[in-house]
């Protein structure tokens, strides 16, 4: 079968495929579940497979990449163009098979698992760090309810939220201390674990030269030189600095 293209609609269970010849002609229009998939590229010649960049669209493309095939990861609103009528699983996967064909087409970078890592690592700590901030807020506004007025900054809010209500005796009952105390031993346990994050990333941080050449930049610490190094991977696939600040998302949207 001479299968130059092909596009790959991915889903949870089902995905639908296709294909094209090196003459723009449809060979195949199939749907693979979850456990065929890579048994199926395995059968065929090495060809280029497109994909829309979503959730475990970096899974896969290393995957078949270790099949021999050529893997083109697009973004979502790149491929809604060339959707043709109604939006179902076989239109996107047809849509995806002529979008990676344009010849001035933007890829996105496929991710190794060592990048994924690092990624889902400073994830997890973004999300916490978020709780973290509307729990001390939520702790802020159940005190104020009170009359107790706290001072701005997370470091020692913990501490003071203990100790405010202890000083008025009269107006503050048992059950709203406990309420309080619970919700700041909840706080400290989320900083902790932000904190236990950090090291993580800091120690992966350490072995990595890029993230590492990065942090001798003015204003990039550890953090950002991680997560930069993280997300770029080779900074070789971007035609200029000017291209990879506005795939970071640094340079305004046009409305001109």
């Amino acid at each position: 079968m001479n299968i130059a293209t092909v596009g790959l609609d991915l889903a949870k269970s089902v995905m639908q495929a296709h294909a094209v010849n090196s003459q723009g002609e449809i060979v195949v229009r199939k749907q693979l579940r979850r456990a065929n998939v890579l048994r199926y590229f395995a059968t065929l010649e090495p060809c280029v497979i497109g994909m829309e960049a979503c959730a475990s669209s970096h899974y896969w493309g290393l995957e078949l990449t270790k099949l021999g095939h050529t893997v083109r990861l697009i973004a979502p609103q790149f491929v809604r163009p060339y959707v043709k009528s109604n939006k179902t699983d076989a239109a996107d996967a047809e849509a995806i098979c002529e979008a990676i064909t344009r010849p001035n087409m933007r890829f996105v970078p496929l991710k190794t698992q060592a990048q994924q890592t690092v990624l889902s690592l400073h994830r997890a700590r973004a999300g916490l760090v978020k709780s973290r901030t509307a729990l001390a807020n939520q702790i802020r506004g159940l005190l104020g309810e009170f009359g107790i007025v706290l001072p701005q900054g997370i470091q020692l809010r913990g501490q003071r939220a203990m100790a405010a209500p202890s000083t008025r005796d009269d107006g503050h009952s048992q059950p709203f201390r406990a309420l309080i105390q619970m919700l700041v031993e909840h706080l400290r346990k989320l900083g902790s674990k932000v904190a236990e994050l950090k090291g993580r990333i800091r120690a992966i941080h350490r072995t990595d030269a890029p993230g590492r050449l990065l942090e001798t930049i003015p204003g990039i610490g550890p953090l950002t030189a991680s997560a930069l190094a993280a997300s770029i991977g080779n900074a070789g696939s971007f035609r200029s600095g000017r291209e990879l600040a506005a795939w970071l998302g640094l340079v305004p949207r046009q409305h001109s």
